[in-house]
């Protein structure tokens, strides 16, 4: 049996959006599912039709999983921005790492952390995305 590991990441509504933005930065194929295209007459909630009920992009840079969260009633989703997660993506090169920050920032990303060269000798980084997904950039340095 192989086992994988991939983040599964629930946003606010945007789903759809967030997917194809992350196929045009990360590359990869998308798989992309909408609550209208499953039966929800036995789910004990009522999402709505155009909310993704679950989102693949696999390749590229990164597998990535998710879909729209669904709130109860008297209920909201929390944001995702925040300092206590991130996804590292380890490139090979300084100028790869460069040309993935300057096409995240481009499209509306902010740095968190710079890039450069850290104490421990690897480049490092970080930006967060317009959906404030923290993405920490590294190339490892030789050691």
């Amino acid at each position: 049996m192989s086992q994988t590991f991939t983040p599964y990441i629930m946003f606010p509504g945007n789903a759809d959006e967030v997917f194809h933005y992350y196929q045009a930065i990360f590359g990869g194929e998308l798989q992309i599912g909408h609550y209208s295209d499953v039966d929800t007459s036995k789910f004990s909630f009522d999402p709505p039709a155009e909310a993704v009920s679950h989102a693949e992009l696999d390749g590229g840079l990164i597998h990535l999983a998710g879909g729209d969260g669904i709130a109860g009633p008297g209920r909201t989703l929390p944001p995702l921005d925040s300092d206590v997660y991130s996804f590292l993506i380890g490139l090979d090169s300084v100028p790869e790492a460069e040309a993935l920050i300057a096409k995240l920032t481009g499209t509306g990303a902010t740095v968190s952390m710079p890039f450069a060269l850290a104490p421990w000798g690897d480049h490092y980084g970080q930006v967060t995305d317009r959906f404030g997904v923290m993405w920490a950039i590294v190339v490892p340095g030789t050691r």
